[in-house]
């Protein structure tokens, strides 16, 4: 089976590539796992000098590898390269960080000495997505190494250019050859991987029924998972908010990534003190925004990362109008070359519509309208998902004692849900479980180790 790079601003394919046959798979698994063995030796000083410089080479590097990523998903020049620099970020954070953070810690007890410490488990997997093909790889792959792992990346099928650039930046910053390593497979044999002795741990990032798979398939082995899945993120706006300020981030909050993006903010809702007046604001603006060629530096929003995606969002979009939602702006497929979809407002939302209860994965906002404060928490929280969210007030006393009760891993107050090295990163409910970034990120893949000496 072939692998494409088709480009979608165009929807021409760009590159084809053979997927790995079976046996090369099980040679690079039995590889990695024979690498472990030896890195986990290796002194984490040493670790820190070869995250450095892969740091370094992503900065040297950060608009041909931001190509890389506009041509094969589609994302603004802009915000590819700046992709780019965030995974230099977190190279660096790690480096910097990770010895610290898995320092073995002293507990008194009844023994003459006891301590808890962090060891490497050995191969883990991840199945990673398009959306952010560099970034989602990184923040699992860099402090899965610092640790003393060894990674394996599935990543999705229409990036595998983007799979194999991680793979040669690690192998050029001096990481030994099978430390980290690209399989170019589809999704068929991944529950062969799995089931392989040798793979210790999975990570997903991706849509909630392949979440689901996954647990299933390392359920039955015992391994553990760590589990970033969809989220329709609230954007809860207050009658005491800067509103010109909210709508400029709403836009900005639901566009990122030309809509795709698991923290977009997808249901903005707003008290209806407010509603009215944020309304008018928010359709301007995003009738504004600047739709076009990715590799323009001027766009704002680009394609959809692939057509069977871009009409999929459309349904989901046709399905809540029959159902009585209203189009303020938008609401339809562009007439133009390539995956493109116009920004897109929905008003008059009930329960049961998709654009009330599923993922929007697009540039598509949906507009929910709250009798007050709590009847805003209460809609928050009337989802499936709970990745983040953002509260939007300037009452900080007040914003704090909301966010307690908004159901999700993440809480900005008068701010964009942004993932941030030095943050937990993670959901609950369907968003799926377990926290990637900062501290807990490293030691999700570790063994903790009670030491008891007498």
């Amino acid at each position: 089976m072939a692998i494409q790079t088709i480009n979608p601003a165009t929807g021409k394919i760009e590159k084809i590539f053979d997927e790995y046959p079976t046996e090369k798979v099980q040679s690079i698994i039995e590889k990695a796992h024979e690498t472990f063995l030896n890195w986990r030796e290796v002194p984490i000083t040493e670790r820190k000098k070869l995250m450095n410089r892969t740091a370094e080479i992503l900065k040297e590097k950060r608009n041909h590898y931001g190509e890389i990523i506009t041509r094969e998903m589609g994302k603004p020049i802009k915000q590819a390269s700046a992709e780019v620099e965030k995974c230099a970020w977190v190279c660096e954070y790690y480096a910097e960080n990770a010895e610290q953070f898995l320092q073995r810690e002293k507990v008194k007890t009844d023994a003459s000495e006891s301590y808890i410490e962090f060891d490497p488990i050995g191969v883990v997997l991840a199945v990673m997505p398009w959306n952010f093909p560099f970034w989602q790889v990184f923040r699992f792959a860099v402090p899965a190494l610092m640790a003393g792992n060894v990674g394996l990346l599935k990543h999705a099928s229409n990036v595998p250019m983007c799979a194999l650039a991680i793979e040669e930046i690690f192998h050029t910053a001096g990481f030994p050859k099978h430390t980290f390593s690209t399989l170019l497979i589809g999704s068929k044999i991944v529950g062969e991987i799995i089931n392989h002795p040798y793979v210790k741990a999975v990570t997903l990032t991706g849509s909630e029924p392949a979440g689901k798979q996954i647990a299933k398939l390392s359920g039955a082995n015992l391994k553990k998972t760590v589990l970033e899945l969809g989220g329709s993120d609230p954007f809860v706006v207050l009658e005491d908010a800067n509103i010109d300020h909210a709508v400029s981030t709403a836009v900005t909050a639901r566009l990122i990534n030309n809509g795709q993006s698991c923290i977009a903010a997808k249901r903005f809702i707003v008290v209806e003190k407010i509603y009215d007046k944020f309304k008018d604001k928010f359709v301007e603006k995003m009738e504004n925004v600047a739709v076009g060629d990715p590799m323009d530096e001027k766009t704002e929003l680009g394609p959809i990362a692939r057509e069977d995606l871009m009409y999929e969002l459309d349904a989901q979009v046709k399905k809540s109008v029959e159902m009585g939602a209203k189009v303020l702006t938008g609401g339809k497929v562009l007439e133009a070359t390539g995956y493109y979809y116009a920004p897109t407002i929905l008003s008059e939302l009930h329960k049961g519509m998709p654009a009330y209860n599923e993922e929007i994965f697009g540039p598509v906002a949906s507009l929910i309208k709250a009798k007050d404060e709590n009847d805003a928490v209460n809609i928050a929280n009337d989802s499936n998902f709970g990745l983040g969210a953002s509260l939007w007030t300037n009452d900080l006393n007040k914003a704090k004692k909301l966010a307690a009760k908004i159901e999700s891993g993440n809480v900005f107050i008068n701010g964009m849900v942004k993932s941030d090295p030095r943050l937990p990163f993670g959901g609950v409910k369907n968003s799926g479980y377990g926290r990637e970034l900062s501290h807990y990120g490293i030691k999700e893949f570790v063994n903790i180790k009670t030491v008891w000496v007498k």
